[in-house]
């Protein structure tokens, strides 16, 4: 299935990051740097959201949550991504979404909200987990997963439309957001291991031997 936002979100996204990561790397920094930055940028930003600093927590994890396009477009231009420097980017985001979240969970926790918020968000802190595992894993057994219709950009966007609206004040904005991105959430784990399911054909046997 084709994925929600991803096309115009991603060739926005891309109109910037290219001429950055060039300004970047004639800096001398290198995506690793820029990766590391990024994850620290959004823990500041989810503890600004887990106080109730919902607008400039949303800012600030957004605009920290791009640079894992920027380190991604900075490597590429390098002539490619070693080992290392793909195992910092997936751990870095699987620690950032889990600040995120976890910040989500804190705040709602401290909120009379009759939504359910706090439970959309435990949810999606965990299939949002799963969702990258499965895709990780999938590819190490050599099977395909890259589907899916909420990828991580999908998943912050929504978040970060959820936050502006309740720091619009509007009380149901975050809690819709979560439990919308809760249910994509879930279903992309399925799409993926459907799609996983489907892409395991066992090798032909040999006929016997003439």
């Amino acid at each position: 299935m084709a994925k929600i936002v991803q096309v115009p979100a991603r060739a926005i996204v891309s109109h910037g990051v290219i001429p950055t990561a060039h300004f970047l790397l004639r800096l001398g920094v290198t995506p690793n740097a820029v990766t590391i930055a990024g994850t620290v940028g959004v823990l500041c930003g989810a503890y600004l959201g887990a106080i109730g600093e919902l607008f400039w927590g949303t800012v600030v994890v957004t605009a920290c949550a791009l640079t894992d396009a920027l380190d991604g477009t900075m490597a590429r231009i390098r002539g490619g991504t070693g080992k290392f420097g793909a195992l910092l980017d997936s751990s870095m985001d699987r620690l950032a979404d889990g600040a995120v979240f976890g910040a989500v969970v804190y705040y709602m926790a401290g909120q009379d909200n009759p939504y359910g918020g706090m439970i959309a968000a435990l949810i999606s802190l965990v299939a949002g987990q799963v969702v990258s595992y499965v895709k990780a894993r999938a590819q190490s057994l050599g099977l395909d997963a890259d589907v899916g219709i909420a990828e991580r950009l999908e998943r912050l966007l929504i978040l970060g439309v959820g936050g502006l609206l309740g720091a619009a004040g509007l009380d149901w904005g975050l809690p819709a957001a979560l439990w919308v991105l809760a249910v994509l959430s879930l279903v992309t784990v399925f799409q993926r291991l459907i799609h996983a399911a489907r892409s395991d054909i066992p090798a032909t046997e040999p006929g016997p031997a003439e």
